[in-house]
């Protein structure tokens, strides 16, 4: 698209459009109730889709690459119950030796997934959800079919998830972290510029000597090591370490992911579009309870906002494409 000579890239106006929307619907909303932009109801947001956001930058390298990973659910209870079962133990260990470790159990089975997809060139949906399978009953077996509840863990391992630096809760800070780390990465790094380049056209990115399967396999080291971070947190968050622990929670970070325009084709998708993604799904899991909307319809909304965001990517891809090939005719 072009405005006043320059052309502007069509993210930009979809990004523009998604936050012009949420404008609106927050406006909507604080109408229906007035308690929606308090400063306590957005902080409890923010607070509440910080893990969100946190998996759905790993997710959005995934789905950049064409790949998918059904297994990060998994991830983060096999991870945050090994960490839980550490600290029941363990009650003196230093918070940050947990973190560090569901950190690295997460990115030892992404490094299991990225193997299988990059090496042996299995599906990415069938990868991660065999192993989503075996991670689920690794839980069940090192827990003993039993949790790990609030009492057996110590005030410092929880206050990772609850403690405060400069009154902003710790979750977050990590997402900002999290946010500005990856941002950077995807922008001014060579390897982050071929993660898009490999999404958009995997063929030519061989042909020209990418290394195609090493950048496949990182992003889903990536990935898990995101999961297993978020595994750690989830616990502390809720004082629980159970086996169905985030069970589903992967179709959450994906529908966030596509609601910030992130292709699931691949090549497209950036940070900023993706903030928003996941600001709007928390408003819709926050606000609705709020407007008092009946849980039966509270997912249909959810869905038909989805399908909404899906429509309207397809039809920009279709667009972009067709404007590329009208360029190399003329």
């Amino acid at each position: 698209m072009e405005l006043s000579g320059k052309k502007i890239p069509i993210s930009t106006f979809r990004e523009l459009g998604l936050l012009l929307f949420i404008g609106i619907a927050s406006g909507i909303i604080q109408g229906r109730n007035h308690e929606f932009l308090t400063f306590a109801n957005i902080n409890n947001l923010l607070t509440n889709t910080a893990l969100l956001s946190i998996l759905s930058v790993g997710m959005m390298m995934v789905l950049l690459t064409g790949g998918i990973d059904l297994s990060i659910g998994a991830t983060i209870a096999f991870a945050g119950m090994v960490s839980a079962l550490t600290v029941r133990d363990n009650p003196g260990i230093p918070p940050v030796v947990l973190v560090l470790e569901g950190t690295l159990i997460g990115a030892l089975l992404g490094t299991i997934i990225g193997i299988l997809v990059a090496r042996f060139s299995i599906l990415p949906i069938i990868a991660s959800l065999g192993l989503m399978n075996v991670i689920r009953g690794l839980t069940y077996m090192v827990s003993g079919g039993k949790w790990v509840s609030a009492h057996q863990m110590p005030p410092a391992f929880k206050a990772l998830a609850t403690g405060k630096i400069l009154g902003i809760n710790n979750l977050i800070v990590l997402a900002v972290l999290v946010y500005g780390v990856f941002y950077c990465f995807l922008t001014f790094t060579r390897t982050g510029r071929r993660i898009y380049a490999i999404g958009s056209n995997p063929e030519a990115a061989e042909i020209i000597g990418l290394p195609r399967r090493r950048i496949t396999a990182l992003v889903y080291v990536l990935m898990g090591a995101l999961a297993g971070l978020a595994g750690v947190l989830w616990v502390a968050k809720f004082a629980s370490a159970q086996g169905d622990t985030a069970s589903g929670y992967e179709m959450n970070v994906i529908a966030s992911c596509v609601l910030g325009g992130v292709s699931v084709s691949g090549g497209r998708g950036n940070i900023s579009g993706l903030i928003l993604g996941v600001i709007l799904f928390g408003i819709l899991a926050n606000a609705l309870p709020l407007i008092q909307v009946s849980p039966f319809w509270q997912q249909a909304i959810q869905g038909v906002v989805i399908l909404a965001a899906i429509i309207i990517n397809v039809l920009i891809k279709r667009n972009s494409d067709r404007s590329a090939l009208r360029q190399r005719i003329l």
